[in-house]
């Protein structure tokens, strides 16, 4: 009898809730406009005969290279941020190995670690979310051989500083440290420039959120030459579809459309944040586009009435220590004068906050 591997066997699994999301989308924290008019208009000029072509990537990587100032050699792109982590993991796990994770975080750190046989060992993030760093030294051991960290974290919106970061990789030259910069955008620092600095460093990208590209299913993996040059070993030629490779030139071209959404998110996020402050509301402050906040045991109440009034949020209270949390995402700011008049109804519908006299 055809049985799984054990590792699969017990794996949890990943099931957002992707069925039925029509409204307003705040709740998977993609662009809430789209991507670029001008990728728009590259689609309209792709050719039948460029569909049937299988996707040249190297040409592309050359681009992507050069738009991040880094050698060719150094960048591999990579279907989403979801295969980057997959393929660090199947590059450096093996059963028995350590990986670590911070808690709570993207669920993809341990579902692809887990799958290798790898041992994940979850660290819980400290008072208000901060990241552990002294926690995370202390268990490096000789059998770790991945840290994984997002940043700014997922779901929480908090970052690690990135001196912490490199004296992580410094600490662990057996372990491949994975630097998820999925949000980079909307919080403006990065440790791609201090790739040389440590061998076992990389770096994922994603052009799902800023980009507004999410259903392109592209992103971007960095790391010194001779690691990537490995991981190029455990990679499809053909991983990043042809659409999505003939349209990343022209979004990356066009930093004024990323510029103008990242700064609508920073100051949606503001908004909404202020809002949650008036309102009573605990919230996390975030470098992210978008804003973790308590509801509290009526979370569940609250999600059904926001997408009553057709606007989608996410409920994370399974995440370790979210319970009764909610994540909203922030976006164009038209979006976010409707989601602020709609949030207080229903807070107040629910019986969280007090209704205000006429």
């Amino acid at each position: 009898m055809l049985e799984v591997r054990p590792a699969v066997r017990n794996l949890k699994r990943y099931q957002p809730p992707l069925g039925d999301r029509f409204g307003l989308r705040l709740d998977f924290n993609e662009n809430t406009g789209g991507c670029s008019p001008r990728v728009i208009e590259r689609l309209r000029e792709l050719k039948p005969e460029q569909l049937a072509c299988y996707p040249e990537r190297e040409p592309i990587e050359r681009e992507a290279a050069s738009f991040l100032g880094l050698q060719t050699e150094q960048v591999l792109l990579t279907n989403g941020v979801d295969e980057a982590i997959h393929l660090v993991c199947e590059a450096y796990l093996e059963p028995g190995d350590e990986a670590i994770i911070v808690v709570p975080t993207f669920a993809m750190y341990e579902i692809c670690a887990a799958a290798t046989g790898a041992r994940v060992i979850s660290i819980p993030a400290g008072k208000d979310f901060q990241f552990p760093t002294s926690e995370v030294l202390a268990r490096i051991s000789p059998n770790t051989r991945l840290i994984a960290v997002a940043n700014p974290n997922n779901p929480t919106g908090t970052v690690a500083c990135p001196e912490d970061l490199l004296l992580i990789a410094s600490s662990a030259p057996q372990a491949a440290v994975l630097v998820d910069e999925a949000y980079f955008e909307f919080y403006g620092e990065s440790l791609l420039s201090q790739l040389g600095q440590a061998q076992n460093l990389f770096i994922a990208r994603t052009f799902s959120k800023a980009y507004g590209m999410a259903g392109f299913r592209v992103g971007v993996l960095a790391g010194a030459t001779a690691q990537m040059e490995n991981l190029r070993r455990a990679c499809s030629p053909y991983n990043v579809n042809g659409i999505a490779l003939a349209c990343l030139p022209t979004a990356l071209a066009d930093q004024d459309y990323v510029r103008q959404y990242v700064g609508e998110v920073r100051s949606s996020r503001n908004r909404l944040q202020e809002e949650f402050s008036s309102l009573g509301i605990p919230f996390w402050p975030t470098q992210a586009n978008f804003v973790l906040a308590r509801i509290g045991p009526s979370h569940s109440d609250f999600v059904r009435g926001m997408k009553a009034h057709g606007i989608l949020v996410r409920d994370r209270s399974s995440d370790w220590r979210c319970e009764g949390c909610v994540r909203i995402t922030a976006g164009w700011q038209a979006h976010t004068d409707r989601l602020l008049v709609v949030v207080r109804e229903v807070l107040q519908a629910i019986g969280r906050v007090e209704k205000t006299s006429a």
